[in-house]
């Protein structure tokens, strides 16, 4: 279900469903999840990047087969927090994970794209936020990253209407951050999009992940100018900045 590998310090993990166009099962969710936490420790990483298989789908929401068994309020609320737990594993990964819209990201797939701390998309991907049309609201904090990139009333009339956008106008909007051209590989945007992630030192990756992870958990002040300090007093003392200077 999924594909990990590292290579020149990024981490690439493809969601492997292209004949489910990657819908989100709960069992690829753990397997999510896991697969973040074995790499979190990677010496030498500088970013990960998330994708799909094929080129229609980035992950086109939640498996309906698997969620038809979810029935109960228990249970619902048991699935909520697994699902939330593993895009948590996204949001707090120790370095900038950057999602890569292959196809259309919808409903629990936006949610996904959301967790991701930058966004790049194919010139034919869609993102939307469309859990409406199945009378249920965001499930996985996906609403919520919603709201802190885009302002509550946008993000608000975004869900309402169920909006489908296109690569273009989610750009415009502010949720994805690079558009290929028509045509473009996306390995090709990718690789342009992280070329200056590698050029940092893993240390100030790390650094400035933690306090962007800070921020959006909505930390107080104090435990931000903490996190702050702590990892420049890391950065200062280590070799490489002496090099530098």
């Amino acid at each position: 279900m999924l594909v990990a590998e590292v290579a020149d310090g990024v981490l690439d993990v493809t969601l492997n469903r292209p004949e489910k166009r990657n819908a989100l099962s709960r069992p690829l969710l753990r397997e999510l999840k896991r697969v973040l936490s074995e790499f979190a420790g990677a010496d030498g990483l500088r970013a990960a990047v998330l994708r799909g298989a094929g080129a229609k789908s980035f992950a086109a929401g939640g498996d309906l087969r698997d969620l038809a068994q979810v029935r109960t309020r228990e249970d619902t609320r048991r699935m909520a927090e697994e699902a939330h737990d593993a895009l948590d594993a996204i949001r707090g990964f120790p370095v900038p994970v950057v999602a890569a819209l292959n196809g259309d990201a919808l409903g629990g797939g936006a949610e996904l794209a959301l967790a991701c701390d930058v966004r790049v998309a194919a010139s034919h991907a869609h993102i939307g936020f469309i859990q409406g049309r199945l009378n249920i609201v965001t499930a996985w904090g996906g609403g919520g990253d919603l709201m802190r990139l885009v302002g509550a009333a946008r993000a608000l009339h975004l869900l309402a209407a169920g909006e489908l956008l296109d690569a273009a106008g989610a750009q415009r909007l502010g949720l994805v951050d690079a558009v290929g051209a028509p045509g473009e590989p996306l390995q090709a945007l990718i690789d342009r999009f992280i070329a200056p992630f590698l050029q940092q030192a893993p240390q100030v990756l790390r650094g400035f992940k933690a306090l962007a992870a800070a921020i959006r958990k909505g930390l107080p002040g104090a435990e931000i100018r903490e996190i702050e300090t702590r990892h420049l007093v890391e950065t200062w003392v280590h070799p490489d900045h002496w090099q530098a200077a």
